[in-house]
């Protein structure tokens, strides 16, 4: 997704995600966009400080489907495409910094 289509797709009243579920795009009290960790509530800016450029990829922000959402546990969802966190594409696993081999 552009950057012009997430806030479109919020301003819509669209639940957009970055990466995975328990990442959600929304819309300050102040008009900011925000990505937040929801089982932390960690925070940060949808842009970088130029407004101009997305805090990741193009093709890592979406619009779950009522299927894909697991109140429960949304941060081990999986990313659009299948790919689930923590594996490399190939389906290698990834390990924490720390537990490399």
């Amino acid at each position: 997704m552009t950057l012009e289509d997430i806030k479109a797709a919020i301003d819509d009243g669209h639940t957009v995600h970055w990466a995975n579920t328990g990442y959600v795009v929304h819309k300050g009290r102040l008009g900011q966009y925000l990505i937040t960790y929801v089982p932390n509530g960690s925070c940060i800016g949808l842009t970088d400080r130029s407004g101009q450029r997305l805090n990741g990829k193009e093709a890592e922000f979406f619009i779950a489907g009522p299927a894909e959402v697991d109140e429960e546990n949304p941060a081990r969802q999986s990313r659009p495409g299948g790919q689930e966190r923590g594996v490399a594409p190939g389906g290698a696993a990834a390990f924490p910094l720390g537990r490399q081999l």
